[in-house]
């Protein structure tokens, strides 16, 4: 089974990818041999797409499976066709979204600055209730962490507050754990669901195992 895989060369596989239950977007130009390793090991439909110009895809939108959200000037319609889900534009001046929003299919934990109107559409699109909130007092949760419908791994510098918090949102345990030989920002280094998952080729195997155990692949 392959556990760890580049995106463009580099480890960071989360800043450049995100997935979902059904769906992992990935950006134009990524090898077939990758896109091929990302459908096998997570069990989902690999898209190539690019968000607001960029391949950047991990950092500028966040999914789950009854929608994605996007930074400005992505051509939503695209995506929407592609994967029969809701697809829209974050408002406001806060829409990095993979960076700033961290969600599953019941719930979000989002940047604690983001509008009313972005909080909005998130539960709208996600279809999910959203709390604003920090990891390790970090504002950028979507890379502070890594949910599925199993688990959740977040920074290693999280508080106890914000633990008892994460667990109050999302129902599950909170796990502690890095990616790519100690990266904290472990959301740049991971692709998850409930199915599966893939880190970054600089990723340990105390790191490995660490992951399995908080999204629940320990047998």
């Amino acid at each position: 089974m392959i556990r760890t895989v580049d995106i463009y060369e580099t480890p960071v596989i989360g800043v450049f990818a995100t997935c979902t239950e059904d769906f992992v977007l990935v950006p134009r130009g990524t090898k077939p041999e990758t896109c091929a390793i990302l459908e096998d090991s997570l069990d989902v439909k690999a898209i190539e797409t690019l968000v607001n110009g960029s391949v950047v895809i991990g950092a500028l939108s966040r999914g789950n499976s009854n929608g994605f959200l996007f930074s400005y000037g992505t051509d939503t319609r695209e995506v929407q066709k592609l994967t029969g889900v809701k697809a829209e534009i974050l408002p406001g001046r806060l829409n990095a979204v993979g960076n700033i929003v961290l969600a599953n299919d019941s719930a979000a934990l989002v940047h604690p600055e983001l509008s009313d109107r972005a909080i909005e559409t998130i539960a709208s699109v996600l279809e999910v209730e959203v709390y604003r909130g920090t990891i390790a007092g970090i504002k950028n949760v979507g890379m502070a962490g890594v949910v599925t419908n199993k688990g959740l791994l977040v920074h290693p510098k999280v508080t106890s507050s914000e633990r008892e918090i994460l667990e109050n949102i999302f129902k599950l345990p909170v796990y502690i754990g890095t990616t790519n030989y100690g990266t904290q920002m472990l959301g740049s280094g991971l692709l998850a669901n409930s199915k599966s998952y893939l880190a970054g080729s600089d990723t340990t195997g105390p790191e490995l195992g660490r992951i399995e155990e908080a999204l629940g692949f320990v047998e």
